[in-house]
């Protein structure tokens, strides 16, 4: 087994097996293992300026975010790591890069309501009233560049 690889690419740079492997990561955590039917293809992803993140390892994605490009602001989401790969410290690495890539630029979120303290960790803090998203609680959070 090799170490994991953090990869980076806009859409237009990616091949069809990274598009199709990190699509069935989040179907898979999303949609099946999460049981919340919703519009995974959403349009966000093709657009220039999303850069995506990803861990690869032995071929396979093992965690990835999406960084958005909101004007003013920043956004990450689509946060998903392999059931497998769990426990690694993948997903804390992909929030880091992300971060990294939105210097001077606030950066928001939709979470999950149990991991408002985890992102926290990252610097990002509550910034409205929580809500419901496809069944599961969700809280905005914002982090203000340092």
């Amino acid at each position: 087994m090799t170490a994991p690889v953090l990869r980076t690419a806009r859409f237009a740079e990616l091949t069809p097996f990274e598009v199709y492997a990190l699509c069935r990561l989040r179907v898979d955590v999303f949609v099946v293992e999460q049981e919340c039917p919703y519009p995974e293809l959403d349009g966000r992803d093709t657009e220039p300026a999303t850069v995506h993140l990803w861990f690869e390892e032995d071929g396979q994605v093992l965690a990835t975010i999406r960084v958005l490009d909101d004007g003013g602001t920043r956004a990450i989401g689509r946060v998903a790591t392999a059931a497998a790969a769990r426990g690694r410290g993948l997903a804390a690495r992909l929030i880091e890069a992300g971060i990294e890539l939105c210097v001077g630029v606030p950066i928001t979120m939709g979470a999950q309501s149990h991991l408002e303290g985890w992102y926290g960790r990252f610097g990002f803090v509550r910034s409205g009233p929580g809500y419901v998203e496809d069944g599961i609680p969700h809280v905005p959070m914002r982090r203000e560049p340092a």
